[in-house]
């Protein structure tokens, strides 16, 4: 088959990169390698299909498009009208939601548009509190949600679960205007309609942040929020496995009438996102979310979404098994978060674990005596793993070499010891295993130099 001007142009990219700039194209093909060779159990990562990211290097990203499809301040938006409508048609599709805004850069963003939609400086937001499981734009008083706006924090009751009669007194004694729910270190099921119910009885909107959850969400194996939060926000990366981007999402609410009477909630994020708070988008990562998008509504996803589910509960178990204390007593999404042995702290199982090929993040837990620098637990996602294949008997060895790693680990004034013998071990044992189970995109051969031979075959095809 000819090859189109598109995977011209493409080719042509990745061929002048390594000409142009061997620095760099080494420094990007090394990371591909890592990548490739590490066992990523980080939470907040995912895989970005190899079709997104072509789309997202494609010369769309040429086009300057303030406003909306068919409302552009520039000409020559004809296509990437059609890419936003296709991208907000597939999003509908998969979260059943009435309005969708594709544009927002990040999800934080997202957060933070929806508050700006709504509030003024000063007013009350309740959230999950950032060391019991919340986001940082939930209200921390690290960041902008917490230095404008009143905010107060909600957590978890004594066996880690969220305190639904907790959140229900702060909000009978704040009266916030806004609700936040979702987290990022949360591991069970989130009762959205009882936060609704709470909302509703005090006159709040409701903020869903289901980033961690949204691919869960959308293949159906954890409940919604579309219509029980009056706004729904997730990235498009880490479970969605598209680009680096944001989705703003409205259910049944999508026509009702905001806050002063004269516009819907969805011609109020309309505005907010364009011109409140973005200029011209970034129209490659739209056409990537629709691409993204439309992976999303494929039957495979569904079986994805229930091994991401499986994954992350056989983690949990077999961290239990070995006597660790996983936090909220098991997981219901993909993640597990888990308090470490005593000597040790989060930044050095963290860096002892890299050492080892292990890719995991530091994570403060519930009555945590240590800073977020430090903490005293660790954070563990399924995602990724998932997404190569692995199943429960990876998962198993899976924690078997967190747990070697983790009994020889000793702290050495700020630093860690680690039997160099026992981290070669280690590090073998993960190359075998990442490289049995590869991510999909990934046909790299298992060494460096025979990579760069086969980036060199590529090319004298390509001549041809």
């Amino acid at each position: 088959m000819k090859q189109s001007h598109i995977e011209r142009y493409l080719a042509k990219g990745i061929q002048t990169l390594r000409h142009e700039d061997p620095e760099l194209f080494d420094i990007l093909e090394r990371e591909h390698e890592r990548q490739s060779e590490s066992l990523s159990l980080i939470a907040s990562s995912g895989g970005t299909d190899a079709s997104v990211l072509a789309t997202v290097g494609a010369t769309i990203v040429n086009v300057t498009a303030e406003g909306y499809p068919g409302k552009r301040y520039h000409a020559g938006c004809r296509f990437v009208d059609m890419a936003e409508q296709l991208a907000i048609d597939r999003a509908k599709k998969v979260f059943g939601a009435q309005y969708v805004n594709v544009q927002p850069h990040c999800a934080s963003f997202a957060n933070h548009t929806v508050m700006q939609s709504l509030l003024s400086p000063g007013d009350t937001i309740l959230g999950m509190s950032l060391d019991q499981g919340g986001h940082l734009t939930h209200g921390s008083p690290a960041n902008l949600s917490g230095k404008l706006y009143k905010a107060v924090g909600y957590g978890l009751d004594s066996k880690g679960l969220i305190d639904y009669g907790q959140l229900r007194e702060q909000a009978l004694a704040h009266r916030p205007k806004l609700i936040i729910c979702g987290t990022t270190s949360y591991s069970r099921v989130i009762d959205f309609d009882r936060i609704r119910a709470v909302a509703d009885e005090v006159g709040a909107y409701v903020l869903a942040d289901i980033t961690h959850i949204a691919g869960l969400v959308a293949a159906g194996v954890h409940p919604s929020p579309i219509n029980a939060a009056h706004f729904t926000t997730t990235c498009t990366f880490k479970q969605l496995f598209g680009p680096r981007g944001a989705l703003i999402l409205i259910g049944r609410d999508a026509e009702s009438k905001g806050p002063d009477g004269s516009k819907t909630l969805s011609q109020i994020i309309q505005s907010a996102v364009f011109p409140l708070m973005q200029g011209s988008p970034e129209v490659h990562t739209i056409a990537a979310k629709a691409r993204a998008m439309g992976r999303l509504l494929e039957p495979s996803f569904r079986e994805l979404a229930h091994r991401i589910k499986s994954n992350a509960a056989t983690l949990a178990h077999e961290l239990q098994l070995r006597g660790y204390e996983v936090i909220g007593g098991g997981t219901d999404n993909h993640i597990v978060l888990f308090r470490l042995p005593a000597g040790l702290n989060g930044e050095v199982a963290t860096r002892a674990l890299e050492h080892c090929g292990i890719l995991v993040n530091k994570n403060k837990i519930p009555g945590d005596f240590r800073g977020a620098a430090t903490a005293s637990g660790l954070r563990l996602g399924s995602n990724t793993a998932s997404l190569r294949g692995m199943g429960k008997e990876q998962m198993h060895l899976a924690i078997e070499l967190i747990d070697t790693v983790l009994r020889h680990t000793r702290s050495d004034q700020g630093g860690f010891e680690l039997d160099e013998s026992l981290r070669h071990q280690v590090n073998g044992s993960v190359r075998e295993l990442c490289r049995a189970y590869p991510m999909p995109y990934d046909a790299l051969p298992q060494r460096h130099g025979d990579a760069i031979e086969s980036h060199q075959a590529e090319e004298v095809a390509l001549a041809r």
